[in-house]
């Protein structure tokens, strides 16, 4: 973890994430957060990373979400020698799937 960004006040933001209960919660928590702008860009990397977990090709990636190759370039490495945030992330979205089936 980049010690940079754990402060106190980053551990009062994600516990406050962490309060919200639905989607409903999450836009208007981050509508009053973010700007349109950064908020579209967190959703854009997502949706990024999740395409090249995919195995997608950067012009796929470009033509879908309209990222820069900067942009997928930046995201890829951050994949591949990242903290594993967004591996975290796909990993408790498989298993909220299987528990859903179930």
């Amino acid at each position: 973890m980049n010690k940079k960004i754990k402060t106190e006040a980053v551990d009062h933001l994600f516990d406050a994430i962490l309060t919200l209960k639905d989607p409903e919660e999450c836009y208007k928590f981050f509508e009053d957060v973010c700007t349109i702008n950064e908020l579209l860009s967190l959703s854009q990397r997502y949706e990024v990373a999740s395409m090249l977990r995919d195995k997608k090709t950067y012009l796929e990636i470009a033509e879908k979400t309209g990222a820069s190759t900067a942009t997928i370039s930046r995201v890829n490495r951050s994949l591949n020698y990242g903290a594993g945030g967004y591996e975290d992330v796909f990993r408790n979205l498989a298993q909220q799937t299987q528990e859903e089936k179930r």
